[in-house]
């Protein structure tokens, strides 16, 4: 049973960074594809940007050109860099990954973009 940790969360303002990490129990190189979703108080979970192990990336619209994922399968670590926040980015940051027909999630880490 995979698990997945995120760190890097934080309060930042509007025009900030941040970069979120996830690190995996085990050799991500099983995951097919690994993915960050985000959830903010009152909202359904929505996808922010996937990338497979070939390391094709998708990203939402809301996201383009702001947030990069990448991943390292070394360190068995998926990022996320976080550029240009605007407060409609505050939410919990949840990692995804998928091997097969199981999909493992990470506990969230929390992201809150305000003056």
């Amino acid at each position: 049973q995979a698990q997945l940790v995120e760190s890097g969360g934080g309060l930042v303002q509007p025009g900030g960074s941040l970069r979120l990490s996830c690190a995996a129990s085990g050799s991500i190189f099983s995951f097919s594809t690994m993915g960050w979703y985000r959830q903010a108080p009152g909202k359904q979970r929505e996808l922010v940007a996937t990338i497979t192990r070939g390391g094709t990336t998708n990203y939402a619209d809301s996201v383009k050109g702001r947030f990069t994922i990448s991943r390292d399968n070394a360190k068995n670590t998926m990022y996320l860099q976080l550029n240009s926040l605007k407060p409609e980015d505050t939410a919990v940051y949840y990692c995804n990954a998928a091997a097969g027909l199981q999909r493992f999630w990470g506990q969230g880490t929390q992201v809150t973009v305000s003056s």
